[in-house]
């Protein structure tokens, strides 16, 4: 079984001035992931436009398949790498805080819509989603998205293992003080649930909002096998199925549980 090589963009520093210059940075990050053989870049929570977007949200909101997904796809498909982003998704009349998944040959294969919103930034611009489950197959690897605070709940995680997700992808936007999400959090997280787990943050201040950095990739043998700092870094990773299966086979949480026990 192959692995598949992850590249984790913590940053670049700051909001993009514009959705312009989000795409520009999103075109770095992918060819150097690509030089650096990876076959996946994954960018942080709203990574096309910035986090703090005040009033601007809805004028910046965009169709699941409008021009910044046709931009980000062309990208992808010019360097090979499939690329997860975070952008204002526009729909009919809601907008969502979303992450997109563009295949390397540049064609969509799965959009997610946070279901936890966090804060009342959050809560004030945004509409929750109501699909958990998202997936889509990568190189052979079965791959799931969430973004940020949805990960901070071990329902969310336990239903994606339950349904065959092994690399679950999560860009988000962690603040301080709440370092203790990155560092110890996520890590249990792709433990008690046997799954890989890509956790790749903003970083520096904008606006009102100061982001921790602290990306990580955590393997479900209890490892972190890339951590990042509070800088802007370029991390890459492998996602290792024959370590998932010999995990899974050593710690058999998944097929211990006794379901019947945990309803009201």
């Amino acid at each position: 079984m192959t692995a598949l090589r992850a590249a984790l963009l913590q940053g670049p520093a700051g909001a993009p001035r514009t959705v312009a210059d989000g795409l520009a940075a999103l075109d770095d990050a992918a060819r150097r992931a690509a030089a650096r053989g990876a076959r996946l870049l994954v960018t942080p929570e709203l990574s096309l436009t910035g986090y703090a977007l005040g009033d601007r949200v809805a004028d910046l909101a965009e169709p699941a398949d409008g021009p910044s997904a046709r931009a980000v796809a062309r990208i992808a498909a010019a360097h090979g790498v499939a690329v997860v982003y975070g952008y204002p998704e526009r729909s009919g009349d809601a907008v969502h805080n979303s992450v997109q998944l563009i295949g390397p040959d540049g064609t969509p294969r799965a959009n997610y819509r946070k279901t936890h919103l966090y804060g009342g930034f959050e809560t004030t611009h945004f509409t929750p989603g109501d699909r958990l489950l998202v997936q889509a197959d990568l190189d052979g690897v079965r791959l799931g998205l969430l973004v940020c605070y949805d990960v901070e709940f071990p329902e969310t995680v336990r239903a994606h293992a339950l349904a065959g997700t092994e690399l679950l992808v999560v860009p988000t936007a962690l603040m301080r003080p709440y370092d203790i999400v990155a560092g110890t959090v996520v890590p249990a997280r792709a433990w008690e649930s046997q799954l890989y787990l890509a956790y790749v943050n903003r970083l520096g201040s904008e606006g009102e909002f100061d982001f921790t950095g602290l990306s990580c990739l955590a393997a479900p043998d209890g490892t972190v096998p890339a951590r990042a700092g509070r800088g802007e870094e370029l991390l890459l990773a492998d996602i290792d199925p024959s370590l998932l299966h010999a995990s899974r086979t050593e710690n058999t949480y998944l097929a211990d549980r006794r379901p019947g026990l945990y309803t009201a």
